[in-house]
């Protein structure tokens, strides 16, 4: 019988703790979001190169393939009073800046992770942005990866700051900030720089294991496949690639640096019908120098620099008729920028 009660007591622990979390994950998840989409399009049209190799006119044809982006995330965000929510389903082309806001529009937990495969002109990358953020009246904490293929940046992030209001629309926010990324500021084909400030990638491309036969005029990769028959597609299409390679691998070769910065920043918020403001900012004076022969400070000759990012939301309905809006964040860690913005006005016609 004291095993049968023992038994029970278990079972009732176990139901009462997979109840417990079920709720906790219900409590979470609550008002998120999970989507994934698959968007494509054309891209640029075929360009055809044309060159003369033995007195013979040869043809050679850059194909473009056709762009796409797969999507897959969720996120759970409140959206501003400014924020409108216009396809009834999230396809992954969505761009909200308010995502990058310090503060969001309610307090507590928010996050999102979000993954992107795109190709675009041929180029093909990745994309990610994650991130989990809690707002308390007198701190907020924030863990966030960012990934941009495009702008050629990726870091991963931390910040613990505390947090004084000012009022209802103002808050400032200062605190500490730990960066990991790859070694920003070394460049491997410094190397390779001739005196006269060329780069020697003919070399480089060899070691690199291509190969030239100079009785074909044909141009092989590492594994013997031919890749161009031409000077002209040699260095407008495979010269790019093994440069782009050579530097990914050299990099991958050396473990991440970390950086410990001190970050102060603000956000406002205004919002009515017919007019809204929303501003943001982040800037980090002083970096603490860690040492390693990769440490940006190294790159910058020892020096301290400023990092730091913003973003503003405006809009204003002059009348019923006229309206206009600017949106827009930029970014510079590492003395590497990245932005977007946009700027517009609207008519209505009656």
């Amino acid at each position: 019988m004291k095993k049968i009660y023992f038994i029970i007591t278990i079972l009732i622990i176990l139901l009462t703790s997979v109840k417990s979390e079920a709720q906790f994950l219900k409590k979470v998840f609550k008002f998120s979001t999970f989507y994934t989409a698959i968007n494509g399009n054309t891209s640029l049209s075929d360009q055809n190169i044309y060159s003369i190799n033995t007195g013979i006119l040869e043809d050679d044809i850059i194909k473009t393939p056709f762009d796409y982006n797969f999507s897959l995330g969720i996120r759970k965000i409140a959206r501003f009073g400014h924020e409108n929510r216009a396809n009834t389903f999230y396809d992954g082309t969505e761009s909200s800046y308010g995502d990058a806001a310090n503060i969001g529009k309610v307090k507590g937990f928010e996050f999102l992770f979000e993954g992107d495969i795109r190709r675009q002109e041929g180029i093909s990358y990745i994309d990610q942005h994650h991130f989990l953020r809690y707002v308390a009246n007198q701190w907020l904490v924030k863990i966030e990866y960012l990934e941009d293929g495009f702008a050629d940046v990726k870091y991963f992030e931390a910040s613990q700051r505390y947090r004084y209001k000012i009022g209802k629309k103002l808050s400032l926010n200062i605190g500490l900030d730990q960066r990991i990324s790859e070694p920003y500021g070394y460049n491997p084909l410094e190397d390779w720089v001739l005196s006269n400030g060329n780069l020697h990638y003919t070399y480089l491309a060899i070691e690199e294991g291509y190969s030239f036969d100079i009785n074909t005029g044909e141009y092989f990769n590492p594994d013997g496949e031919v890749v161009a028959t031409s000077p002209e597609v040699w260095n407008a299409v495979v010269v790019p690639k093994v440069l782009s390679d050579y530097v990914e691998k050299k990099k991958n070769e050396i473990p991440v640096q970390w950086d410990y910065a001190i970050v102060a920043g603000f956000d406002f918020y205004h919002y009515t019908k017919d007019f809204w403001f929303h501003s943001w900012g982040n800037i980090m004076p002083y970096h603490y120098d860690a040492g390693g022969q990769y440490s940006y400070h190294n790159f910058n000759d020892g020096l301290q620099w400023i990092d730091y990012s913003c973003g503003l939301i405006f809009g204003y309905k002059i009348n019923k008729n006229l309206g206009t809006f600017i949106e827009g964040k930029y970014n510079k860690y590492w003395n590497r920028e990245w932005y977007d913005f946009k700027f517009g006005i609207n008519y209505i016609i009656f």
